[in-house]
């Protein structure tokens, strides 16, 4: 496994990030403990989750999920882990909401923090990131309450997660201001398909010193196969490939994508995550397996090496917006 910086900090983590939104709705708790097993004997020591992850009813699942493996292991195994979770969603149970139940003030940070440390069994948090922008909580409250779990040693860093570029200025501006260390990695949707990012997020993101975490690097499977499996008989994805591939343009470039990876000898998934591991900022995407052998498949990814032919020729199926403000002006 190849390892580099978080951003600007001292802090050591794996090119490949173990998503784990899967464990619990799709992958049973056994299941799970054993990809987290591989992804530690491989080398993957930066593990991501959040606390809504197991959605619905099941909010909170994952973080148990991960907390009695935790437990399983003892402390030598938590110490090897990188954990990354996120606060902003409501936890409550269906039809008993109320205020302050949610989002980032002060009051719901303190109450979401400890309710993840007791699920995840560990006494700190590594990265705490704000799963969204809250537009009515200021930055100023919201870094006062993280400067007070770090002061505790409840979390080390505070990152961000689908952070517009000038969002990810403010709140780092502000903590300047306060003396605070601000916003250490940003989480965005990123890969072949979907180069938005490109235009302001990465940029900020670079500017700012923040490692910059990819979700959804395959776009929800579109970018690994799917037509092939289609043909082969299996999954046709669901969700954002599914809903994406209807449009016959972007099937036409699917083909094309898939054409050209069969050109070359290399399998689709693994070459969307290589690509994102060459381009600039980026700490390394999250991969969310449902079983070993996906996790695997992207261990491998870490050691591709796309020639120059094949870099050139997925820029000219999946041409990128360009910078701002050259996208949209000159």
């Amino acid at each position: 496994m190849k390892y580099t910086q978080l951003g600007r900090t001292g802090l050591k983590v794996s090119r490949l990030v173990l998503g784990t939104m899967n464990f619990g709705p799709q992958t049973d708790e056994a299941d799970s403990h054993a990809i987290m097993d591989a992804a530690l004997d491989a080398g993957i020591n930066f593990f991501d989750t959040a606390n809504v992850y197991g959605w619905g009813e099941g909010k909170g699942r994952t973080e148990e999920i991960i907390g009695n493996w935790f437990t399983a292991g003892g402390p030598a195994r938590r110490d090897k882990v990188v954990l990354a979770t996120k606060v902003y969603g409501n936890m409550a149970a269906e039809g008993d909401a109320w205020p302050n139940h949610d989002k980032l003030s002060a009051a719901n940070i303190r109450r979401a923090v400890d309710a993840s440390l007791k699920r995840l069994q560990t006494d700190y948090i590594d990265l705490y990131q704000f799963h969204h922008i809250d537009r009515l909580t200021p930055f100023e409250e919201i870094w006062q309450a993280i400067d007070v779990l770090v002061q505790q040693g409840k979390i080390l860093y505070a990152g961000s997660s689908n952070f517009p570029g000038y969002k990810i200025a403010q709140a780092n501006e502000t903590a300047v201001r306060r003396g605070s260390y601000g916003l250490v990695s940003e989480q965005c949707i990123y890969n072949l398909y979907e180069r938005r990012a490109e235009m302001e997020v990465i940029p900020a993101a670079q500017e700012y010193g923040l490692g910059v975490i990819p979700w959804s690097p395959l776009h929800g499977g579109l970018l690994g196969g799917l037509l092939r499996k289609a043909v082969q008989g299996g999954r046709r994805g669901e969700g954002r490939a599914a809903d994406t591939i209807k449009d016959a343009g972007v099937r036409a470039q699917i083909q094309a994508y898939e054409d050209l990876l069969d050109k070359h000898g290399v399998d689709p998934g693994e070459a969307a995550l290589a690509w994102l591991l060459t381009r600039p900022g980026v700490t390394g995407p999250i991969v969310g397996p449902r079983t070993a052998e996906q996790l695997e498949s992207a261990i491998r990814a870490v050691e591709l090496e796309l020639s120059e032919d094949l870099l050139t020729g997925l820029e000219e199926i999946f041409p990128g917006p360009g910078p701002s403000p050259e996208a949209f002006a000159w």
